[in-house]
């Protein structure tokens, strides 16, 4: 019996228009009535999940940043970890050989140097935007984690490049088809889960997760019950092949299976169509 469930948000817990489908809302309140804890774990800023956690009125552990930050239902920070401040220096201030788009986290909020009004759409739920800054100007100092976004070719072309450069000094992986982050060495969601299982008395054994990017494989892996979407990018399914493809983020497919965790157990899951 799962005693705490984790679910990624974008692609899994959302649907394509990034909102939260009514289906899926019921059954997190179902849920939460069951006494199963829940924790929403996503690549997302704190202050965008807190506008998000506030609509679903439902308390939830946030696991923000891909694991760099850790808050309880009452605001608490639990924990917190940024990148070595020589690394973010190098990471804002090389000349990487690509178009990317440059996107830098910190505790303040989210900050590039190029309108981008298109990235606006996945957080009209929220209504976090990002602020314009010369990133050359701002401090390597507390930086949580920093974003690429471009077309997947490209960033698979920069991912190498990091890598040559940074070695083991970063955790670097693809939240998205589309974005490619920097992030602290250890620092991932299955770490941070691993944490707050340990705060609250649980064992990664008693979780269930869901998720759909190479930013949930961690966590995924090692939790008791873990799901993978049918949307998800094809490299989380081949390197977790044992784990179960459940459907669409566009059908709810979370919704669909807690359903079926909640009323049936006893029965063979069968994904939607």
């Amino acid at each position: 019996m799962a005693r705490l469930a984790a679910f990624d948000m974008d692609g899994t817990l959302l649907l394509p228009t990034h909102r939260l489908g009514q289906e899926t809302l019921s059954s997190l309140h179902a849920l939460h009535q069951r006494d199963v804890t829940l924790t929403f774990a996503t690549g997302r800023h704190l202050m965008d999940m807190q506008a998000v956690r506030d609509q679903i009125t439902l308390p939830a552990w946030l696991i923000t940043g891909n694991g760099t930050r850790i808050h309880a239902p009452d605001g608490t920070r639990l924990y917190g970890c940024d990148l070595p401040s020589a690394v973010a220096e190098e990471v804002l201030h090389s000349h990487w050989q690509t178009p990317a788009s440059i996107h830098i986290f910190n505790d303040e909020g989210w900050f590039t140097d190029k309108p981008l009004p298109g990235l606006l759409e996945a957080h009209a739920m929220s209504g976090f935007q990002y602020q314009l800054r010369d990133l050359r100007k701002m401090s390597a100092h507390d930086v949580t984690k920093v974003c690429f976004i471009a077309p997947h070719e490209m960033l698979q072309a920069l991912r190498t490049e990091l890598l040559q450069a940074l070695g083991d000094r970063a955790n670097i992986c693809f939240s998205a088809w589309d974005c490619l982050e920097v992030l602290p060495v250890g620092c991932h969601k299955g770490s941070a889960l691993a944490r707050l299982c340990q705060h609250l008395s649980l064992t990664l054994a008693d979780c269930m997760a869901f998720g759909d990017a190479m930013n949930d494989r961690e966590m995924l892996e090692r939790v008791g019950r873990g799901f993978i979407m049918g949307n998800a990018m094809h490299q989380l399914k081949a390197s977790l092949p044992h784990l179960p493809v459940i459907g669409h983020c566009e059908t709810q497919a979370v919704s669909h299976y807690l359903n079926h965790w909640m009323t049936t157990p006893h029965l063979d899951y069968s994904p939607e169509c």
